[in-house]
Formats: C-alpha cells, structure tokens, sequence
C-alpha cells in the first residue's frame, strides 16, 4: 500500500496542530509551511479538506488560525487515512469496470490476499488515534521550536 503525498502531509498537519494546541496557540498555514517545508499552495488544500472533514476549525481575521476540531483521541487514523486517499485500489483489478481487464480474475488468489492485506493495513490504523502520534509529546515540541536535544 502507497499512501499520497496528500495523506502524508494529512497526517503532519494534524500531527503539528496536536502539539500546537497542546500548547495552547493556533497554527497557521505558514507555520506548518515552515516546520516541515512543505508548499503553502498544497497545505491550502489540505487544511480545507481537513476543515470540510471536520477535524480542523479554522478563525480568520488578526490573530486568526486554525486549531483541531475534536479532541485528538476523537480523531481515528484509519477514518482519517480513508478520507485523504481517492484510490484505494492498490491494483488494476481493484477499481471498479476493472475487473475485466485482467484474464486471470475469476481464479486469482493475489486478489484476495492483497483484500487481506489492505483490510489488515486499515484495521491497524483504525485502533489508533492522532493522540498516538501526539506520545512523544515533549520531543515534538522541541522539534517544532527548533531546539533538537
């Protein structure tokens, strides 16, 4: 399984948003840009994703940001990993009118153990929550700030 870049950087922001408002403040686009070097242009994306989702709630005006919606033991990874990722379909024969483009499908067994595995991939990620990622708490925020020890 591949996750998107899309999913990835899904991850990172909520990841930075955790720390941030475990912390107390609001987080900007710029900020997030800026911690991990990633295009404003992709995070704009993203954060309105997250917001449409419901995860991220966004203020706008001065001293405006964006902070996590629910709490981080409320934000399920396999739930949110699901949102970001368009194509599930880890082969061909995976997405649907596909089936008939490979010979072997009616006798395949790859078929059904990569259903297996994908369903294995997605049942560890839904017993976790974004409060899993958010653990090495104290490490995080010296990495946001800068400050590696």
């Amino acid at each position: 399984m591949h996750l998107t870049i899309f999913t990835d950087y899904t991850l990172r922001v909520l990841i930075c948003l955790g720390v941030r408002q475990h912390e107390g403040r609001l987080t900007t686009i710029s900020d997030i840009a800026t911690a991990y070097g990633i295009p404003v242009d992709h995070l704009r994306k993203i954060v309105h994703h997250l917001a449409k989702q419901g995860y991220v709630e966004t203020l706008r005006g001065i001293g405006g940001g964006m902070r996590l919606a629910r709490a981080p033991e409320q934000i399920n990874l396999g739930e949110v990993v699901r949102g970001s990722e368009r194509d599930q379909a880890i082969v061909e024969c995976f997405q649907p009118n596909k089936k008939e483009t490979c010979s072997i499908v009616s006798v395949c067994a790859l078929r059904g153990i990569l259903e297996q595995a994908m369903h294995a991939f997605f049942d560890n990620l839904d017993h976790h929550t974004l409060a899993t990622l958010l653990k090495p708490q104290n490490d995080l925020i010296r990495i946001f700030r800068g400050t590696r020890k």
